[in-house]
């Protein structure tokens, strides 16, 4: 049996196009460099395709919120590293918790939490997880200690003194 890794992480170039005045990356173009990696990334470690998937057995995923803490910029042509885990599910929803870095992982720009509703695109509702998406998830959950999204920011933010 393969070991899945339970954190996965890719990298992104801050690009002109979604970038503000300042040079920073837009607020919202965040979200699309977080979840763009999230969908790159499951499908180059844990073969799961979610368009492929929408195709050939109509179901998939769709987003039931968002939280984002915008802790530093990120800036033009910026290398960033973008790593993600599921941290919780049920048996036809996911919670996955996404971070931006700076290219070696000492500055953290931004963190997510996304849930994800499984979804039957053809009866148009909410769907449960396989056998086989569950045996999944078990094997790739990553739980964090963290109860809500503000204390976890807490948690991760570089502590002044």
């Amino acid at each position: 049996m393969t070991i899945l890794p339970k954190t996965l992480e890719s990298k992104a170039k801050i690009r002109f196009q979604h970038c503000d005045p300042f040079n920073h990356l837009n607020n919202a173009e965040y979200i699309n460099y977080m979840i763009n990696a999230r969908e790159d990334q499951i499908i180059n470690h844990y073969d799961l395709d979610l368009f492929k998937m929408a195709q050939t057995q109509g179901v998939s995923w769709v987003v039931g919120s968002n939280q984002i803490a915008y802790l530093r910029p990120a800036l033009l042509m910026e290398d960033v590293i973008i790593d993600s885990q599921l941290i919780s599910f049920s048996e036809n929803e996911l919670h996955v918790e996404i971070r931006m870095w700076n290219h070696n992982k000492k500055e953290l720009k931004a963190v997510m939490w996304s849930s994800f509703v499984h979804f039957n695109l053809l009866k148009q509702k909410r769907w449960n997880h396989t056998p086989e998406l569950m045996e999944l998830f078990n094997s790739v959950l990553n739980p964090i200690e963290a109860n809500t999204f503000n204390q976890r920011i807490s948690e991760l933010k570089p502590q002044k003194v």
